[in-house]
């Protein structure tokens, strides 16, 4: 009964957290190329505006930790950090008022299930953060292929690694495209590089910033350093993926202990105890 309860407040909140999180983050584009019809955009704002004015509010000022801008700029949402508190708030309160409402003993799991459910966007935020960083570093390697291209043409390093990006699509360059319009407002191009590579993890993209800056000031060819460079990524991405399958077999090992085999033999060999055990008597 308790279990039963529980996975169902837990439902709740998990359809309340991926609804909310979508509508801070809904692309048009993106609904429209699915065929899925797109929300209403008024609705959306009203959402939102909620969600910011509950999560602005001062005694709710402790909630916005620093780094929640970061990771919510690292998952590539259009949202702020009050909104994200908001969500927040929106969750667990439906949750433990789902658990509420429910009959007898779930109300006691109310309070579990609003912890659960104020932990859900942030679980949703990570997952998008670290989906966005894997793309981004497997769209690295071609943004590296037309960069050696630009600079093979005689093309200056910034502007090079400017008319990559122009040609590329991804979240890679999503955010060195925005890093080079904060560079024609007056910023430093090699600060903003630094800021996109820190954000998505992107130690190699501070290696194509230093190349370009080496070749800039010494005057040397960048074009082959950039081509050994994008090879050197494609390694580490193959040398990555043959340790993660090479782990795989060790990482299933505890669920086909603890979960395959117990149901396999409650299904197989306890039937059979049980028919011998009852021709015995």
């Amino acid at each position: 009964m308790i279990e039963a309860l529980l996975v169902g407040a837990l439902a709740c909140s998990t359809a309340a957290s991926v609804g909310l999180t979508v509508c801070l983050r809904a692309d048009v584009n993106v609904r429209t190329r699915v065929g899925v019809p797109s929300a209403d955009p008024d609705r959306s704002r009203r959402l939102r505006r909620w969600a910011g004015r509950v999560g602005g509010a001062g005694a709710l000022r402790p909630l916005r930790r620093t780094g929640l801008s970061e990771r919510v700029r690292a998952a590539g949402w259009m949202a702020s950090p009050d909104e994200i508190v908001g969500c927040r708030v929106f969750v667990g309160a439906g949750a433990a008022l789902a658990a509420a409402m429910s009959p007898s003993p779930a109300p006691l799991l109310a309070p579990l299930v609003a912890v659960v459910g104020y932990r859900a966007p942030d679980l949703v935020l990570a997952r998008a953060a670290r989906k966005r960083r894997d793309e981004a570093r497997r769209e690295l390697p071609n943004v590296l292929d037309m960069l050696a291209t630009a600079a093979t043409a005689g093309v200056p390093g910034p502007l090079a690694l400017r008319r990559a990006v122009s040609v590329t699509d991804g979240p890679l360059a999503s955010d060195l495209r925005a890093a080079f319009d904060a560079v024609d407002l007056g910023a430093r191009w090699r600060e903003e590089v630094d800021e996109v590579a820190r954000r998505l993890e992107l130690d190699d993209l501070r290696r194509v910033a230093a190349t370009l800056v080496r070749g800039e000031a010494l005057g040397s060819a960048m074009a082959d350093a950039l081509r050994t460079l994008a090879d050197d990524v494609r390694e580490e991405r193959r040398t990555a993926a043959a340790d993660r399958a090479r782990r795989a077999p060790v990482k299933m090992l505890f669920p086909l202990v603890f979960l395959v085999l117990p149901a396999f033999l409650l299904l197989t060999v306890v039937p059979v105890l049980v028919t011998t055990l009852s021709s015995i008597r």
